[in-house]
């Protein structure tokens, strides 16, 4: 499964530390929506708990694709 958005994205050498628990990338438009900085780890607990794994990429154009799958 894979979700998309239309956000700024992750720069590729920060995408690994997008999944630390509390960690929020800082942008003008990160911290205007505020946050916690958990969503994507608490995601990749979620997938690695059904014995699965989430990976980040960047979407052309813009934004960020997080996939999950599945074993």
């Amino acid at each position: 499964m894979e979700v998309g958005d239309r956000g700024p994205g992750i720069p590729e050498d920060k995408l690994g530390a997008g999944l630390q628990p509390f960690v929020r990338l800082e942008n003008s438009r990160s911290r205007e929506s505020g946050g916690t900085g958990l969503g994507l780890a608490i995601a990749q607990q979620l997938a690695e708990a059904a014995g699965g794994v989430l990976k980040l990429s960047n979407r052309e154009g813009g934004g960020l694709v997080a996939a999950v799958r599945l074993g």
